[in-house]
């Protein structure tokens, strides 16, 4: 009678270690971004709709481990280096210098970027077609739309004749071909170009002090992650200068920016969610073309407009994909 007492508790103990043995192990995807967490909170939301898209869901079979560099990208390669270490099963990189850290930090774990210029000439891949590597995702167009900010910027403000360039050297991925880009496009223009810098929040304060000093009659935001968490500060100085602003980025034309011009971010995230679910399925990097933005978004804020005094033409009005009241 003991022995069978001893056998039956013996396997009475074992039920829940058997159970835990045949629960699913849940895959883990890295988010690595350069950005701060509420810059991206509607990035991050579309993120996920293109996972559930996919067939999964974040906490239920798929969980997701989030590093934000928050402007600050010498940090990203210690954060790419920890999810390496974590062992995910795929990297989400966005913009390009996380998709470069990514890159340089592992060469077998699956990583989906996003990044604003040609990702070939970046050495992310191999070709659009047929990237070859462990990399794939979305080319958003961030650096070749400049000129077609500069143009939108100068239809919505005729006046102007001297253009603040506001760029981020930290990023150089980004500041030097839209410095070159903008050069170029207001050279056609008959514009004149005046390029500042800013890496911190001080810089950002000195950049728009200078720039009034000058006499710039715009200013031009170039795309960072950066920028995009300094919104608030962006918005409020070009206002309080009485200066108007382009973006590429909507978020800081929703808290006061003036107007935005890019690729439809909601899209692409959407886009990055899907190939990560595709990739957790069994797809390769090699095999998934990179996609190319096709939708892109113009974003006025005429609140804006209205204390600028600028009386925004009815033609972008109408070609506005979003107007701000």
């Amino acid at each position: 009678m003991t022995s069978a007492v001893t056998l039956l508790c013996g396997a009475v103990a074992a039920w829940p270690l058997a159970a835990r043995a045949q629960q699913p192990v849940v895959p883990v995807i890295g988010f690595l971004s350069a950005a701060s967490p509420d810059a991206y909170t509607d990035r991050v939301r579309v993120f996920r709709q293109g996972l559930r898209d996919a067939g999964y869901v974040e906490g239920d079979n798929v969980a997701v481990e989030y590093r934000w560099a928050e402007g600050q990208y010498d940090r990203l390669p210690a954060l790419a280096a920890e999810l390496v270490r974590r062992q995910v099963a795929v990297i989400v990189a966005a913009p390009s210098p996380a998709g470069l850290a990514a890159k340089s930090a592992t060469a077998t774990i699956p990583i989906v970027f996003t990044v604003g210029d040609d990702p070939v000439k970046l050495g992310l891949v191999s070709s659009l077609a047929r990237p070859g590597g462990n990399l794939t995702g979305v080319n958003f167009f961030g650096v070749e739309v400049v000129s077609k900010r500069l143009e939108l910027l100068r239809e919505l403000v005729p006046r102007i004749g001297r253009v603040a360039v506001l760029v981020n050297p930290s990023n150089a991925t980004v500041s030097e071909p839209t410095v070159r880009d903008v050069e170029a496009a207001a050279r056609g223009m008959g514009l004149e170009v005046q390029v500042f810098n800013a890496s911190t929040s001080r810089e950002i304060d000195a950049a728009f002090a200078n720039l009034v000093r000058e006499r710039s009659d715009a200013v031009f935001v170039s795309g960072d992650a950066f920028f995009t968490g300094r919104r608030v500060q962006l918005a409020t100085l070009a206002t309080r200068y009485v200066i108007p602003s382009s973006f590429s980025q909507r978020e800081i034309t929703e808290v006061g920016g003036l107007m935005s011009y890019a690729a439809n971010a909601r899209d692409t995230f959407r886009q990055v969610g899907a190939y990560a679910g595709r990739i957790l399925k069994g797809a390769k990097p090699a095999d998934l073309p990179v996609v190319q933005s096709t939708k892109f978004e113009l974003v006025i804020n005429h609140q804006t407009a209205r204390m600028l005094c600028i009386t925004v033409p009815d033609k972008l009005l109408v070609a506005a994909d979003e107007v701000i009241e």
